[in-house]
């Protein structure tokens, strides 16, 4: 599916992999919306691209539905979204003062797995009420799983389990949605510059840097946007997460 002129929605898109997503989106035509529970940054995203932002919480059901009816009545119906709101948490099942906490494991279930598939579900249906284009494609929905779906690390229990749901959904979820016409993709990014990362001490992510065996860097944002505008424009592209990490590997700690 060609971007230009399409209306894409983005989570997660007040900083990060999701403001990078929406900059390199809009810079190939498409008319953006961004969402993110900070409503003033989705609109500092948008404003810039000359879309238009909202203050969504990913995980109400109520917030998402509400938030896509105004993206239709505002810019169209939507044929992309890029899911890329999510929050980690870094606690052992077994600490030093007692078992995890489990609305913390919950938490990060409720944002990183539950807020990715309300999203899926609320556009999906919006995308499955338009016109196909010439090749019978109505839209593409684009997940943010990690490489920690296949190499958690200790203390990564919560994340992990949620970024392997997020892959684990997306063969069913494009097997399923493929009588509609809408491909559905997940992209696991390795170490990115994100703020997730970028909050850690210098000499913490040229240590994680270096273990990256090419390039020896972290990630740049726009480079998983660039992914996400491929994966839009080939249609051959359905059913898969794509690893986008430098060939790294995560050690157990």
């Amino acid at each position: 599916m060609q971007v230009s002129g399409k209306v894409a929605i983005v989570t997660g898109a007040a900083s990060g992999l999701g403001a990078a997503t929406a900059r390199v989106l809009a810079a190939a035509g498409a008319k953006v919306a961004t969402f993110d529970l900070n409503g003033d940054g989705a609109d500092a995203t948008a404003e810039k691209l000359g879309g238009k932002g909202y203050g969504v919480d990913v995980t109400n059901a109520q917030s998402v539905e509400d938030a896509v009816a105004r993206v239709i009545a505002d810019l169209g119906a939507p044929r992309i979204l890029v899911s890329c709101a999510g929050i980690v948490h870094g606690e052992r099942i077994v600490g030093r003062d007692g078992p995890a906490s489990l609305d913390a494991f919950s938490r990060v279930i409720n944002v990183n797995l539950i807020g990715t598939f309300n999203m899926m579900r609320v556009v999906a249906d919006a995308m499955s009420k338009t016109e196909p284009v010439e090749s019978g494609e109505r839209g593409i929905i684009i997940n943010t799983a990690s490489i920690a779906a296949f190499e958690g690390q200790i203390g990564q229990a919560a994340y992990a389990a949620s970024k392997g749901a997020v892959h684990s959904l997306t063969l069913p979820a494009a097997r399923e949605l493929a009588r509609h016409g809408i491909r559905v993709m997940s992209i696991a990014p390795g170490l990115f510059g994100t703020p997730m990362l970028s909050n850690l001490p210098d000499e913490v992510q040229d240590s994680l840097a270096a273990n990256t065996p090419f390039p020896k860097r972290l990630g740049w944002p726009e480079e998983y946007g660039r992914l996400a505008l491929h994966i839009c424009e080939n249609e051959m592209m359905n059913g898969e997460t794509i690893r986008l990490d430098g060939a790294v590997r995560l050690e157990p700690k």
